[in-house]
């Protein structure tokens, strides 16, 4: 168990350092914004300390503290940065569905075009959410003829559609998770299940290609929390 602990362990700090450099490339002040939280942090609760009499046990507090707000300020400046990387790139909305969160099934790439423009497909409890990326003037034949294929066996279940972009009307990349999964319930888990094993009993335009899981940079995971479910 011991020699199982200490593996991890250089997997996990090789994981941080790269995680570090791939911000830094879009994020430069990285280091010296946490630097200074850090600091802030810990010279405030110091601070505190000395005003109460126990300078001591408020520094051990305050570096924990720091730490933590370290912790949080580099996982969000981390987000941002890998967001920013994905932002444009064929597969970026895929990448976010993979990892969206528990009781959902995605399935990428359930129509395209020669242009690549692409849909996605999600099944949750709020229904059934197409995910496109590409060309808005495009996509939106190919929704049409999404939905319209997906009415055949789904019947009254809700289907929503989400363009992935900057544009009106459209949903950025870094609010697509939120935007999916905070739209309202509708269906029972059982028949989240029903519904996914009718639409993949119809078929998927790329059910026999592989497709890469999207344009990750090397070494850089989305935060705990958004894990796929398939």
């Amino acid at each position: 168990m011991a020699r199982k602990e200490k593996s991890e362990n250089p997997g996990r700090l090789k994981q941080i350092a790269l995680t570090y450099k791939m911000t830094r490339r879009a994020d430069r002040w990285i280091g010296f914004i946490l630097l200074g939280v850090g600091l802030v942090t810990f010279g405030v609760v110091l601070g505190i300390g000395f005003l109460v009499g126990h300078p001591v046990y408020l520094g051990i507090l305050g570096f924990l503290l720091a730490f933590l707000a370290m912790a949080i300020v580099f996982g969000r400046r981390a987000e941002r940065a890998a967001f920013g990387q994905m932002e444009g790139q064929p597969g970026a909305a895929a990448a976010v569905l993979d990892n969206i969160g528990k009781g959902w099934s995605v399935t990428p790439a359930v129509a395209m075009n020669r242009n690549q423009d692409v849909v996605h497909r999600a099944v949750g409890k709020p229904g059934v959410v197409l995910v496109a990326e590409g060309n808005p003037n495009r996509l939106r034949g190919l929704l049409a003829s999404e939905k319209r294929k997906m009415a055949r066996v789904l019947g009254d279940v809700p289907v929503h559609d989400v363009i992935v972009g900057n544009g009106e009307g459209q949903v950025p990349l870094k609010k697509l998770r939120t935007t999916i999964v905070k739209k309202p319930r509708a269906l029972p888990g059982s028949q989240v299940t029903e519904v996914n094993d009718r639409l993949r009993a119809m078929g998927d335009l790329m059910s026999n290609m592989p497709l890469p899981k999207g344009p990750l940079p090397k070494g850089m995971r989305l935060p705990k929390g958004q894990g796929g479910g398939r």
